[in-house]
């Protein structure tokens, strides 16, 4: 990628991508395959400037810098705080997430798992100025297809990623196909991924999303920096910030950073855009590991670089020591239909809330509505926010911590005359245990015997109570 625009005003992108070395593609409307060939090609210029060798950085070791492996989970009940100040790109949002401490691992398999031949992907040591940290490289071997919307769906849903990554995956490429839909003025099905960004956006958005996943934490991003100037892409000049940036970015606030670059690529946007819980100059935080990712372009009066900070969060009031456990996310509907509202409901468990519920109101005018919720972890609320307003008619949901008392809570395994069942366990000290057979294993049981299925409730209930798991000791 050039480090300097070719013409005045204008930056060349890396490959069909962006400024920060994103590698993310501008995705483009149509529907059948461009018979030209790209005009850019797909390098990467790599400067190593500190004591770190290639090697170390390829087995992983080297690519923290310090900051302990991250292991699954570590960062749930903490804040990942997304430090945008010279912007933020798909590539550098997933180094900065490896330079913090997750495992290099997390993003080769879930890239790999994709099943799409002829892209590997790696970090290299690099250095910001006087700051050290990685970069994110994509490579690709060999010719690959144009790729629409629907296909990455598809490449998605077949893939065997976490619940969680697939989730946020989905999240951030329809964030980017509908601001793309939106710019061009297309169905959404009908955005095409060209060439060689669509490679690098594949390997960024699900990169990010393992990684994300894997920590677990509430994402708080800073308010977004945005340059000026021209972008030249495969299909023109466009302004900046890029139309599909920008449409990414409702909601989010913005501000203006006097220069003439691309500082939020469209891939980036969709990251933070589709799972930041909120924006803010700087959470409340203590610090407990720091991550850096670079971008390869020079910025005159910046580093070019992402800084990611984990840490826990850090109350100041009394109030605040009560501390939020939990999010209620509520939106009211007056337009939809009781099929819609189930589907809806659905949607949001199977995408991780710990409930989801409707409560009828009466809303301006008299007329009837629905109050649709859903309880969420805190490292589900952006997920949840976009499926919620995917599928309802929504077009805004409120959100608001709360504190939950849980009893603790186990399956156990009881036999019984149809076989063993599984049985919820509530204890704690709250009283006798709550019990509660699984009610689709007593069905197929009861289906597998003839009986009625409250004969096997019946029997599994009564085994449970049974049990050296729930007898006073």
């Amino acid at each position: 990628m050039s480090e300097k625009p070719r013409f005045k005003g204008i930056v060349r992108p890396r490959g069909g991508g962006h400024s920060h070395s994103d590698g993310a593609s501008y995705p483009h409307p149509h529907p059948h395959p461009h018979p030209h060939p790209h005009p850019h090609s797909h390098s990467h210029s790599h400067s190593h400037s500190h004591s770190h060798s290639h090697e170390d950085a390829r087995s992983g070791e080297a690519t923290r810098f310090g900051n302990p492996r991250l292991e699954r989970g570590a960062g749930v009940g903490k804040v990942l705080y997304f430090d945008c100040f010279s912007g933020v790109a798909g590539d550098m949002s997933v180094a900065a997430l490896i330079d913090l401490g997750v495992p290099l691992e997390v993003v080769q398999q879930a890239v790999a798992s994709l099943g799409v031949a002829g892209i590997s992907v790696d970090v290299l040591p690099a250095q910001t100025g006087v700051i050290g940290g990685v970069r994110f490289v994509v490579e690709q071997h060999g010719a690959h297809p144009e790729r629409s919307y629907r296909d990455i769906t598809q490449l998605l849903a077949s893939a065997p990623l976490s619940d969680g990554s697939k989730q946020r995956a989905q999240a951030i490429f329809r964030r980017l196909a509908e601001a793309e839909a939106f710019v061009h003025r297309t169905a959404v099905d009908e955005v095409s991924f060209h060439e060689v960004g669509a490679v690098d956006a594949i390997a960024d958005i699900v990169g990010a999303a393992a990684a994300l996943d894997h920590l677990g934490a509430e994402i708080v991003c800073s308010p977004l920096p945005m340059g000026y100037g021209s972008i030249e892409c495969r299909h023109g000049i466009l302004p900046l910030p890029a139309p599909a940036t920008v449409a990414c970015l409702r909601g989010a606030p913005t501000y203006d950073a006097n220069v003439e670059a691309e500082l939020v690529t469209p891939t980036g946007a969709a990251i933070v855009a589709s799972q930041a819980a909120r924006f803010e100059r700087w959470p409340r935080l203590a610090p407990t590991a720091i991550g850096w990712g670079a971008g390869t372009r020079r910025l005159p009066d910046r580093l070019n670089a992402l800084r990611l900070v984990l840490g826990e969060r850090a109350p100041t009031t009394a109030e605040e020591t009560s501390a939020i456990t939990h999010y209620v996310l509520e939106a009211n509907v007056d337009d939809m239909t009781g099929e819609l509202t189930g589907h809806a409901i659905a949607q949001l468990l199977t995408a991780g809330a710990l409930d989801a519920w409707a409560a009828p109101l009466t809303m301006k005018k008299g007329r009837p509505g629905l109050l649709l919720s859903a309880l969420a972890a805190p490292a589900q609320v952006a997920v949840l926010e976009s499926v919620l307003l995917a599928e309802t008619s929504s077009l805004g949901v409120r959100r608001y911590g709360v504190s939950r008392t849980e009893r603790p809570r186990q399956l156990i395994e009881v036999d019984t005359p149809f076989g063993k069942l599984p049985v919820k366990m509530a204890g704690g000290p709250f009283g006798p245990p709550q019990l509660k057979p699984e009610f689709d294993a007593c069905v197929a049981a009861a289906h597998a015997h003839g009986v009625p299925v409250r004969i096997v409730l019946a029997a599994a209930l009564t085994a449970a109570l049974s049990s050296d798991d729930v007898k006073p000791r």
